[in-house]
């Protein structure tokens, strides 16, 4: 038996105990034997402005439903709470509130977006895409063979005026080393039956004079260059003409006399012979 039941039966039937009446009595009790609040103190609290607050923040939810479960079916009127109960009961929907807010499960972390991958061609479009037509690179004509040349002596002389024209050499100058070409090698590239080496590479003919090859008949052991090089008619041509560049005076000199200058041949009036078809040769090909 609670202690306070007794209290209860000590009290006679001529006196029972009924709690005072007064709304405005500070007494209050301990337990379940608090001063009870008048039924208007009850109203005015509930509207009061703290507690219409803490009911709009979802308290209103939980005292409703339980005045609708304890609403009696004879209509009698809701035992009046006091109002500390009514205080305790708001804390602690609130804390319910704040409890249940805690529990939430966390929110999924967003996932974090993959870098776009560079657009790649599809192989419907690759397959759909014409190849480009390749351009296959065109050999300049070779030029005609003017003054009795075979077709070989025309593309030599072309190449030595095409060195020429690159070097800014005179015309004088051009019609200088074909004519010395036409006297030293007929305008064919020699190799040497001297220097076995010389025939490893391109030729047109082979002579024996000394170690001298190439269209200028120019030899390595003179210091005019290796083997391989003037066996190159590009190369000999260009010695040809930076030999006859140190000459001074060249183009004051004839012809014959420059490319003496510069050939020193057992034989220098020879290249005059030449002159009229080199110039013939040199007008076709600028």
């Amino acid at each position: 038996m609670h202690p306070d039941d007794q209290t209860d039966q000590q009290l006679t039937p001529q006196q029972p105990a009924i709690p005072s009446a007064d709304a405005t009595s500070s007494e209050r009790l301990t337990g379940r034997h608090r001063a009870a609040v008048a039924p208007r103190s009850v109203r005015a609290l509930l509207t009061s402005t703290p507690l219409r607050v803490a009911l709009a923040t979802g308290v209103a939810c939980c005292l409703g439903a339980a005045a609708v479960v304890a609403t009696r079916d004879d209509d009698e009127p809701p035992p009046s709470l006091p109002t500390e109960a009514v205080a305790d009961r708001a804390l602690a929907a609130q804390d319910e509130i704040a409890s249940r807010s805690l529990d939430r499960s966390p929110s999924p972390t967003p996932a974090s977006p993959s870098p776009t991958a560079s657009p790649t061609a599809s192989p419907t479009a690759k397959a759909s895409a014409s190849p480009k037509p390749k351009k296959t690179p065109t050999k300049p004509p070779r030029p005609k063979p003017v003054a009795g040349l075979t077709q070989a002596q025309m593309d030599n002389a072309k190449v030595i005026v095409d060195v020429g024209v690159d070097m800014e050499i005179p015309r004088q100058g051009l019609v200088i080393a074909v004519a010395t070409a036409m006297q030293e090698s007929t305008l064919l590239n020699y190799a040497s039956g001297v220097l076995p080496e010389s025939q490893n590479y391109p030729h047109q003919a082979i002579g024996w004079d000394h170690d001298s090859v190439g269209l200028f008949q120019q030899r390595p052991s003179s210091g005019w260059g290796t083997v391989r090089d003037l066996m190159r008619p590009a190369y000999a041509s260009r010695a040809f003409y930076e030999a006859l560049l140190e000459v001074p005076g060249w183009r004051q000199m004839s012809l014959t006399l420059a490319a003496q200058a510069v050939q020193i041949s057992a034989y220098p009036y020879a290249y005059a012979q030449h002159e009229e078809r080199a110039a013939t040769i040199v007008a076709a090909l600028t």
